[in-house]
């Protein structure tokens, strides 16, 4: 088990479980290329993440993309996340369950469609997710969720450059 102190370095978590091979590539470029330490946290090794990893071993600097596989099981991730991310720092998730908890404690949470979730917007969110698993349980609603397209990925692009600028400047 890991611990917060073990990563106060870092300045992006992700839940890698729930991210688009897309967007995970979106992600590690900009971490490369801007020098951000991140955690990816999965309960299975994803080679994408694996190989850029692999390519900043023999750095002496501490590390900038960490793989972190955790066991399966329900929320095995999230729990891994909540306990190893820190207060001011960036996670990358679509579960809003999640995000709530990330942002209760203290980080700013963007989602895959470039949505950012704050201690102070995200209890509306879940509201509103609550709500429609309610109607959907009662089928008066059924979810119809736009599939990712060329502008849903440029719009978490935008997003995400623009939330590593803000904890860059922290």
């Amino acid at each position: 088990m890991n611990d917060e102190k073990d990563f106060q370095h870092v300045l992006i978590f992700v839940d890698a479980d729930s991210c688009p091979k897309a967007l995970r590539s979106i992600i590690l470029k900009a971490v490369v290329r801007r020098k951000i330490p991140s955690v990816f946290v999965a309960d299975r090794v994803l080679p994408d993440v694996v190989k850029v990893e692999n390519g900043f071993k023999d750095n002496k600097d501490p590390f900038l993309v960490k793989m972190i596989v955790v066991e399966k099981g329900d929320d095995s991730a999230d729990d891994e996340l909540v306990i190893i991310s820190r207060p001011g720092a960036l996670a990358v998730t679509r579960d809003v369950i999640l995000a709530d908890r990330l942002a209760e404690k203290g980080l700013t949470v963007l989602d895959d469609r470039g949505g950012v979730f704050t201690s102070q917007n995200v209890k509306e969110r879940l509201s509103i997710r609550n709500m429609m698993s309610e109607l959907r349980e009662y089928d008066i609603y059924s979810e119809k969720t736009k599939p990712m397209g060329p502008k849903e990925i440029q719009l978490f692009a935008n997003a995400l450059d623009r939330e590593i600028t803000k904890i860059t400047k922290q």
